[in-house]
């Protein structure tokens, strides 16, 4: 009898759980309809609608430089903030995270923006194992303009050929040494960049092509940069501090300046055609002001030019180009 009882009870509430089971179906079923406005397929919302978002993250005009040329930021995490929209598509963990960003001009041109690895998390000479090496600022005490850098870009084998600018890549900044060790760490200003570039736009208008420029040397750590002290390398090189490149223009491909004075031969007065496109530069651009040294051949490449923007203005050019620099 106690089994008969037990059995119908269950029978009870299996009935009963069905009820229920099939009036949230009818009203599920019911709510569906009405978020589609009336009978037919779901219209369920994309999900790449956040993704697309991405290319909202609003990019200054100022950023792109005086040459318009440019195509990155690097950014600290309060940098970051101040981006409109940045944490907003991006979400707050990105400012946390060294990564490239890439989003979309108002041209509709690609635009990177660089989240940097903290100066803080080098442990001596080493950032996760690679090997930069001690600012000058961290062993004497130097003037402001030689503070350590706020972080560096991270380059990975995947990113070196994103293009910074007109002409540049993120490869051409890195160190020369390590070649096997990834990933890399480089330091980098963008008024650098800005500064090639619009000596690049100068050039051209005076009739001497430049679409391809070599940098021979561009961020240099401390660590590989002492190795060189004595062959040519300062101490305080502006290179540590990733705004100075020496650079080529190899417009026909050869591997070696070219023949910009055109007198028949690749030569110191190459050089010249440069210093004078980089002095009517910052002639006109306050803020981009810095060094110009012009050097002889020491190596295949030739002749070669070393631009910075240190903020002040000097020269180690050789005597008579200076002058005949300044005259043009």
């Amino acid at each position: 009898m106690f089994r008969v009882v037990v059995r119908r009870l269950l029978i009870g509430v299996a009935g009963i759980a069905a009820l229920f089971g099939v009036a949230w179906i009818v009203v599920t079923f019911r709510d569906l309809q009405g978020s589609t406005g009336g009978g037919g397929a779901l219209d369920v919302p994309p999900l790449p609608e956040i993704r697309a978002k991405a290319a909202v993250v609003e990019v200054p005009d100022s950023l792109l430089g005086y040459s318009r040329a440019l195509r990155f930021r690097t950014l600290t995490p309060a940098e970051a903030i101040a981006i409109p929209g940045f944490i907003d598509v991006l979400g707050e963990p990105a400012i946390h995270k060294p990564a490239v960003h890439v989003v979309a001009t108002s041209e509709g041109q690609s635009f990177s923006y660089l989240v940097l690895r903290p100066f803080g998390e080098k442990r001596g000479d080493v950032l996760n194992g690679y090997r930069l090496g001690r600012w000058p600022s961290e062993r004497y005490i130097m003037a402001r303009n030689y503070y350590n850098p706020d972080g560096f870009v991270e380059v990975t084998e995947e990113n070196a050929s994103l293009a910074l600018s007109a002409h540049f890549t993120l490869g051409d900044f890195v160190t020369h040494d390590q070649r096997d060790r990834w990933p890399k760490y480089v330091v980098l200003e963008e008024k650098l960049l800005d500064k090639l570039e619009l000596i690049l736009q100068e050039l051209n208008a005076r009739g001497i092509p430049t679409r391809k420029v070599v940098v021979l040397s561009g961020f240099r750590a401390p660590y590989y940069n002492d190795r060189g002290v004595g062959e040519g390398m300062a101490r305080g090189s502006r290179h540590q501090f990733g705004d100075a490149a020496d650079i080529i223009i190899d417009d026909n491909g050869d591997g070696r300046m070219d023949d910009l004075n055109r007198n028949g031969r690749s030569d110191l007065g190459d050089t010249a055609p440069i210093a004078v496109a980089l002095n009517r530069v910052e002639a006109r651009q306050k803020g981009l002001e810095g060094g110009l040294g012009t050097y002889t051949a020491m190596g295949p490449s030739g002749p070669f030019v070393h631009i910075d923007v240190r903020g002040t203005s000097a020269r180690w050019e050789s005597g008579w180009w200076r002058r005949e620099a300044k005259a043009k």
